[in-house]
């Protein structure tokens, strides 16, 4: 874990897994701990989420919280960087754009230490967004897991449900919501329909 990881100059950590696993809890318990060591930190997130506290903080679903910088793209995070932060968090990394992996290695490179939180999997239990490369070039990784609301096995997947049912194979990728459209679940579980033959070819 990062409490015992140490290296000189800069490093990127990321956090990553399905939703309700803990993520956004663990990623603003690092960024107290730097604030604990007296280290100047950055908070952003993504402004697509918009949950629990609003576009200014950053919240688990526990409610707690930590004051942040909305952002639309990887390239405001440069505009908008504190020069003397040392610690740059980043939530909800999944949304951003692809530049992400460039900025954080950047960032890293800089001697800053870079949290990114996420989910690595979209509804459909694909890879999301730029969350794969950021594993790939991190110093250090973290997959969290929660608990599959059917069978209580660890869950690595994100259930969407629309109408209390799963979400067909092409629904949108990217639809902000929490426990009123979407389920932790296990592989076992977890569910998406795909349109039958005759479905697709009336499409």
């Amino acid at each position: 874990m990062s409490g015992s990881f140490q290296v000189s100059g800069g490093w990127m950590e990321v956090i990553a897994g399905s939703m309700f696993s803990g993520k956004t809890e663990e990623l603003l318990r690092r960024v107290r701990r730097a604030t604990i060591a007296r280290k100047r930190v950055q908070v952003f997130k993504s402004h697509l989420d918009d949950r629990y506290a609003g576009l200014w903080s950053v919240s688990s679903h526990d409610r707690r919280t930590f004051e942040a910088m909305p952002v639309d793209s990887s390239s405001q995070i440069m505009l908008r960087l504190d020069p003397m932060a040392q610690v740059i968090a980043i939530d909800e990394t999944q949304f951003l754009d692809a530049g992400i992996v460039q900025v954080a290695s950047s960032l890293a490179d800089r001697g800053r230490r870079v949290i990114l939180a996420g989910i690595d999997s979209d509804f459909r239990g694909e890879p999301f967004g730029p969350m794969p490369q950021l594993m790939a070039v991190a110093e250090l990784v973290d997959k969290l897991h929660a608990i599959c609301v059917l069978c209580g096995s660890p869950a690595s997947r994100n259930q969407r449900l629309i109408g209390g049912k799963p979400a067909p194979f092409d629904s949108p990728t990217i639809m902000v919501g929490a426990a009123d459209a979407y389920e932790a679940r296990c592989r076992a579980c977890h569910v998406v329909p795909r349109a039958t033959e005759g479905q697709q070819q009336l499409l």
